[in-house]
């Protein structure tokens, strides 16, 4: 079975995808991670050279369309795997349905161009159901993103986590009750503010609380200049994007972790957090109630509700959270054992399988 992957070279999540499937060969709207230039040799792998923003609106992409579809003829795959429906669903879909080229459609929602972009506009919907109705199946990595995939005219949706490769060794320190660790984006959609403020009334409670804020974007300098202000001051890190080496750091060493979009379905850091240990602290989301029982192994934020309380109630029990969080981990959201049942699907489908 020939695959392509086509996507968003540039991004870890894509490169997670492509150990698990081993394409053949890969596009990207951009260029290439240096793991996925380790995987694939240049002469499989295509990058557009785009720079697509997380805001949508991404006329350049399409306009890389005669490019990639004269690149797909050479390829002649059986299956293209489009990654984020709105952009490289909309590549994949022309790309078969206009320009005639041969290959079936697989595609993978990665969350806002399900839960977001169809609500932008009429033509951002009825572009999102043409793209669905395109693929031959899809994945999703949440309940709730799957039955709006299907009111949305999906065909066949498989659901299981955009989970992790492997669960992590437990930490080989205890855990700083006091450390609060947050690595969402810094954009808007992510609302990074919230946390702050989420945090500025635990700081007030707990004299030795911090909060470590990685990763990067849009936000960051007013974020940082927020976090000057005199209820925050000296309790704030902003540590920029690091390594998967220096995640993995900061969650072993940080009891909760903050993640409070505004939309989301299930989030691969919130997983990656869990899987280290970390207590989540999640926002009101449907997706977000699939992995957290509010009070249980975590908590689910409510605008207007006293947070310090609540944590001062789970931290004598943090350690056992952390320990049923591991577990369920390692049963629900590895994502290898996945993977291995949509290529069989795969197989299925282009043998004739039902």
């Amino acid at each position: 079975m020939r695959l392509v992957l086509l996507g968003d070279g540039e991004s870890p999540h894509l490169e997670k995808w492509a150990r698990a499937l081993a394409p053949r060969v890969a596009a990207s709207s951009r260029g290439f991670t240096p793991g996925l230039e380790a995987l694939l040799p240049a002469a499989r792998r295509l990058a557009l050279g785009t720079t697509p923003r997380a805001e949508g609106g991404n006329v350049a992409v399409l306009r890389t369309l005669p490019r990639l579809a004269a690149w797909l003829r050479t390829v002649r795959a059986d299956w293209i795997h489009a990654h984020y429906l709105s952009s490289h669903g909309t590549l994949a879909w022309l790309a078969t349905r206009v320009l005639g080229v041969p290959g079936r459609i697989a595609g993978s929602a990665w969350g806002s161009d399900i839960l977001v972009a169809p609500q932008r506009s009429r033509v951002a919907r009825a572009l999102t159901r043409r793209v669905l109705r395109a693929c031959a199946i899809t994945t999703s990595d949440s309940q709730v993103m799957a039955d709006r995939m299907r009111e949305l005219g999906a065909r066949e949706v498989m659901v299981f986590p955009f989970g992790l490769e492997s669960l992590p060794p437990a930490a080989a320190r205890p855990k700083d009750d006091a450390l609060f660790f947050a690595n969402r984006g810094l954009e808007a959609i992510y609302r990074p503010e919230r946390v702050l403020s989420a945090f500025a009334e635990v700081a007030h409670a707990w004299p030795q609380a911090r909060l470590v804020v990685a990763n990067d974007g849009s936000l960051r300098a007013a974020l940082e200049a927020r976090a000057g202000a005199a209820d925050l001051a000296g309790r704030v890190q902003f540590v920029g994007r690091i390594s998967s080496e220096g995640l993995a750091q900061w969650y072993d060493a940080a009891r909760w972790y903050f993640s409070l979009p505004a939309s989301d379905s299930v989030s691969v850091s919130v997983l990656e957090a869990m899987a280290h240990g970390c207590v989540p602290l999640l926002s009101d989301l449907p997706a977000n109630r699939e992995l957290v029982r509010n009070g249980e192994n975590g908590l689910i934020l409510v605008e207007g509700e006293a947070l310090a309380p609540r944590l001062d109630a789970l931290r004598p029990q943090a350690d056992r959270l952390a320990e049923a969080n591991r577990c369920w981990i390692a049963e629900h959201a590895l994502f290898p054992p996945a993977v291995d049942r949509f290529v069989a699907r795969l197989e299925a489908l282009q043998g004739g399988g039902a």
